[in-house]
């Protein structure tokens, strides 16, 4: 009778709990000495370390780099490698790391501030950190508004892309180069974002590059549709060289433009899968007014066409994505939520689209967010070869000041 009970209660027992993906905590911040507010994503280097930007709290305040390491019993260590700002502001090192870092093969780690250096208004820097015996040494590479009138941008909010040939990508109000040399980087703006203009404004999303060097990117305002407001819905973009070394614009999809489609891309960078596709979500819009995961693909005339993948409703299952989505090698997307989730926190969730058969797509939630163990997350996941999830929220979890987590399928 009671082995006759125990193969009852398997087969009533939902299958789907007992492969759920398991969520775990990697690391909670602590604004005293460890930093806190990790708007940002991380990033894995060869050895499965994580590295970060915290854009608050350290030493001094003003933000810290981090590094996660992997120790026995699957916890993991925290070491600050840097802290902002140790002289004061108005900060000459920079202030605010929001937009996270990237690794070379040297294991130099790149990000950018959103405020501090000793350009005019302290309107933000790009910044080196290089390993040694000492320690990590910090190298200012640009102040952002050195040019009259900010004719070089400042205030850059997200990360940065590395070309192979080392030169660097990123967005301060204008698209941005900086390139390496023999007396230092130099930089240069090789797009202008104007308010009012088709080709969009606001970028403040990072920019990918493709295997030709084109690079792509979303801003939050401009385009063709004014359903929003006078100045635009937003704009997906393509920014391709040009004789001469110049750079020519290409709005790939001005959103709004029809009936459910989404509207204000969020801050996350887009992403792009084998076939050259482009996935990224916006913040509003689409079939319920809460936020779109969308396609972008590009056809045998050139023309892009835009595909609304999932519209998310507002309620248990999220809204209101800030994020982008990454892709696995299967063709599933994940992606986080700002909101919606358990009615008792309303702190996001983390989903998965999985591909299915006539173009449609199947909507999972991964994981919820309770606030003890996260919330809000603004920033891209990555995943790792084994398939495993990995990203930050910026608030939750005791004293409340965002995490590191894994989810493991």
């Amino acid at each position: 009778m009671s082995i006759a009970l125990g193969f009852l209660a398997i087969a009533l027992f939902p299958l789907g709990a007992l492969c759920a993906p398991k969520y775990k905590v990697l690391h909670a911040f602590v604004s005293k000495g460890q930093g806190w507010a990790p708007y940002a994503g991380v990033v894995f280097d060869g050895q499965g370390n994580l590295y970060g930007a915290a854009a608050a709290g350290g030493a001094y305040g003003y933000g810290t780099v981090y590094e996660l390491m992997p120790t026995s019993h699957g916890k993991w260590s925290e070491t600050v490698l840097y802290n902002f700002c140790p002289g004061g502001w108005p900060c000459s090192d920079g202030a605010d790391p929001n937009g996270g870092v990237i690794l070379d093969e040297s294991a130099n780690l790149y990000g950018t501030t959103v405020e501090g250096g000793t350009g005019t208004y302290g309107s933000g820097t790009i910044f080196e950190l290089s390993p040694g015996s000492g320690g990590w040494a910090h190298t200012v590479l640009y102040n952002f508004c050195s040019l009259p009138d900010c004719e070089d941008g400042g205030y850059p909010d997200s990360g940065l892309v590395m070309d192979p040939a080392g030169n660097l990508y990123g967005t301060a109000g204008y698209a941005v180069e900086l390139s390496p040399g023999s007396r230092g980087w130099t930089e240069k703006v090789i797009h202008k974002f104007c308010s009012g203009c088709k080709g969009g404004f606001d970028p403040y999303a990072g920019m990918i590059l493709d295997a030709s060097g084109n690079l792509y990117g979303t801003t939050q305002q401009g385009g063709n549709d004014t359903k929003c407001n006078a100045y635009g819905c937003g704009t997906a973009y393509e920014l391709s060289r040009a004789s001469g070394g110049s750079w020519k614009e290409h709005v790939l999809h001005s959103f709004g433009g029809f009936n459910g489609d989404g509207i204000r891309p969020g801050v996350g960078a887009l992403v792009l899968d084998g076939s050259g596709s482009l996935y990224g979500t916006t913040g509003g819009g689409g079939a319920t007014g809460n936020g779109t995961v969308f396609k972008l693909t590009r056809g045998a005339n050139g023309h892009w066409k835009e595909t609304i993948l999932y519209s998310f409703k507002n309620g248990s299952s999220g809204n209101g994505p800030s994020a982008g989505v990454v892709v696995d090698k299967a063709g599933n997307l994940y992606g986080t939520t700002m909101y919606g989730g358990g009615v008792q926190c309303y702190c996001g969730v983390v989903y998965e689209l999985s591909p299915r058969a006539g173009g449609k797509w199947k909507y999972t939630v991964l994981h919820t967010f309770i606030g003890s163990d996260g919330a809000a997350p603004e920033a891209n996941l990555i995943l790792d070869s084994k398939g495993n999830l990995y990203g930050t929220t910026p608030i939750g979890a005791p004293p409340g000041e965002g995490v590191v987590f894994e989810i493991t399928p």
